[in-house]
């Protein structure tokens, strides 16, 4: 019966490990090359009146401390009308703003744009009113829109 038990506990860990479910996340491909998807996400990012407000690249921060890392670039931008609207619903709400998108490649070259879905911020800051609970799905669907064009050649 030990066994049993013992083998269906690591079943069910095996697959809590593989499921995507609930993570929150949003990954889209890029048809471009790294350099090239960031750069469009930049571009595209100002060109729709945001605030670009830094890119970190991670790969070139991991070679000054003399380690490699596959390419992993963050691009962190907002619109600090929308973000103080979302604030004065719940300060919390500053821990996860500005937006970030994640650029990586992996070792099969492949690119993609990673971000936190905007309405799992209603769960983690117990957001109630209608108002910012729509801003959340604007976002959303934004940053999607972005990741997509961004992605494309």
């Amino acid at each position: 019966m030990r066994k049993l038990l013992f083998i269906g506990l690591i079943g069910f860990a095996l697959v809590g490990c593989d499921s995507k479910k609930g993570t929150f996340l949003e990954t889209v491909k890029s048809e471009n090359d790294h350099t090239t998807s960031v750069a469009k996400l930049e571009k595209l990012i100002i060109d729709q009146g945001l605030t670009h407000f830094s890119t970190m690249d991670h790969r070139a921060n991991a070679r000054n401390v003399n380690m490699n890392l596959k390419p992993e670039t963050v691009v962190v931008f907002g619109n600090p009308k929308m973000g103080t609207v979302l604030m004065n619903c719940n300060p919390s709400i500053g821990l996860d703003l500005p937006l970030r998108i994640l650029v990586t490649t992996n070792y099969e070259g492949e690119t993609s744009f990673i971000y936190t879905n905007p309405e799992y911020w209603s769960l983690k800051h117990n957001v109630k009113d209608k108002n910012c609970l729509n801003i959340l799905t604007k976002a959303k669907i934004a940053l999607a829109a972005l990741a997509q064009k961004a992605g494309k050649k």
